[in-house]
């Protein structure tokens, strides 16, 4: 897949993990509701800055960015979660989403190094150590 299509579906990813992990932040109730709250918002902060630089990078490569939540959800391959689900059952669908996400980014670096766009390349390595960093977290409070 050209890089600009991998980074559509990046940017769709991101866009419906950060909906979701809103979604969580704002419902989430039980023992655990400080640390996970906590947990949730950080994620879906940091979700929203990175789409926008998604979005800037698509642009660089001289094509146009999806606009639509219908178009977000047609090219990503995270799914919405329209009920509010347990407490655990949140923590294990944001760690199924994130393991989603570093295939994503594993992709769009690989397109990245290719095209030589390492300027891309560099955002792609940071949002793989971001994600990185929220599977641990998350599968830890599994545990």
């Amino acid at each position: 897949m050209a890089l600009a299509d991998t980074l559509k579906v990046l940017l769709s990813n991101t866009e419906v993990y950060r909906i979701k992990a809103q979604g969580f932040h704002w419902n989430i109730e039980g023992d655990n509701f400080v640390q996970l709250h906590k947990l949730f918002g950080n994620i879906y902060e940091d979700a929203d800055e990175a789409v926008d630089t998604c979005a800037e990078h698509i642009r660089t490569l001289e094509v146009y960015v999806p606009g639509s939540m219908a178009r977000f959800l047609e090219l990503a391959e995270i799914k919405e979660q329209p009920k509010i689900p347990k407490a655990m059952l949140m923590v294990k669908e944001l760690i199924d989403d994130t393991e989603t996400m570093l295939k994503c980014l594993d992709e769009c670096f690989a397109d990245a190094v290719k095209d030589n766009k390492q300027g891309i390349a560099n955002f792609i390595a940071d949002r793989q150590i971001a994600h990185s960093k929220y599977l641990w977290m998350l599968k830890s409070f599994a545990k």
